[in-house]
């Protein structure tokens, strides 16, 4: 029986039917796995299903010389050496075009929070400091407007297209900076520095590449309003961290509404979480049960393609 190893166990039984077609090893039922178990583990494997927690590296594949097919519960693929894998014939899977719009809702909803201040609000209540002397006064909590402000959007892809459509529902007036140019309903294209000169609420929206990597770093930041909010949903890294803990810490920026990090989980000591005016979430931007469900499905239905021999339907090409 062709042998497939999973990196980690999935929820609602995404498993149960994968496991009677196949000898399925799961390699952990809480999380990650170390990398050291999980190379011990693939050496007579054809597939491999893992998650973007998993790094799947040169040692890793050297280590499963039967690999013939890798599959991701994910749509980026920075945690999987592709190079290698396709310099070895083992084609890739991942999962794109399923979790746009529930990413969207979630950049959506942390523009909301981080302007209406809503963390804060939340830890003020429970923390019991919402006393009788200041049950209510005009300065408390206030934040800027959504409607009628400025989104600037940093990549024009399917995510960002899906936010631009919930700006255009505030009456927000929407620019955006895409590396080719893209012609989109209701949204104005502008240079780079011109979309961080502009945007009162600035939402990232593009792939971590060598590229795209310290994107936003401090000269970037420093060319924003003051009262500006940065918001990632994207991938952590293409934002200097260090950089935007700084602008906050110095009252350059307003806030920070961020669901991706450049190491996660973020370490105790991170300078973003004792900085002002952030909202940090842990990536859960594709976080709906439907979405999630559906992303699986699609990683399972990559991995039977390859181990058939077939063509993947969702298979990385670049």
């Amino acid at each position: 029986m062709t042998r497939v190893v999973a990196t980690q166990t999935l929820p609602w039984g995404a498993l149960d039917d994968l496991a009677n077609r196949v000898e399925l090893d799961v390699v952990s039922e809480t999380g990650a796995p170390d990398p050291e178990v999980l190379r011990g583990r693939v050496a007579e494997a054809e597939g491999l299903l893992c998650l973007l927690t998993d790094r799947i590296d040169t040692a890793l594949l050297d280590a499963a010389p039967a690999l013939r097919v890798i599959s991701t519960v994910s749509v980026g693929v920075d945690h999987i050496d592709v190079h290698t894998a396709r310099a070895r014939a083992i084609p890739v899977g991942h999962t794109p075009g399923v979790l746009a719009e529930t990413t969207a809702d979630l950049a959506f909803a942390l523009l909301l929070a981080a302007a209406r201040r809503v963390a804060e609000g939340d830890r003020l209540v429970r923390a019991g400091d919402w006393r009788p002397e200041r049950v209510w006064a005009p300065d408390m909590l206030v934040g800027p407007d959504v409607h009628g402000a400025t989104l600037g959007l940093i990549g024009l892809g399917a995510i960002a297209r899906a936010v631009a459509r919930r700006a255009r529902g505030f009456g927000m007036r929407v620019i955006a900076w895409n590396r080719t140019p893209r012609a989109v309903e209701g949204v104005e294209c502008h240079p780079f520095e011109t979309v961080l000169e502009g945007s009162d609420f600035l939402s990232v929206h593009v792939a971590r590449t060598a590229e795209t990597t310290g994107l936003i770093a401090a000269a970037e930041l420093a060319r924003m309003p003051r009262h500006a909010t940065l918001i990632n949903t994207a991938r952590g890294g293409i934002v200097d961290e260090d950089a935007l803990a700084a602008a906050l810490e110095a009252g350059h920026l307003a806030g920070a509404a961020l669901d991706v990090f450049d190491e996660e989980p973020m370490a105790p000591d991170h300078p973003l979480l004792a900085a002002p005016g952030t909202t940090l979430t842990p990536h859960i931007g594709s976080a709906s049960r439907a979405t999630r469900g559906r992303m699986i499905a699609l990683a399972i239905e990559n991995l039977e393609a390859g181990l058939r021999g077939d063509p993947l339907p969702h298979a990385v090409t670049d």
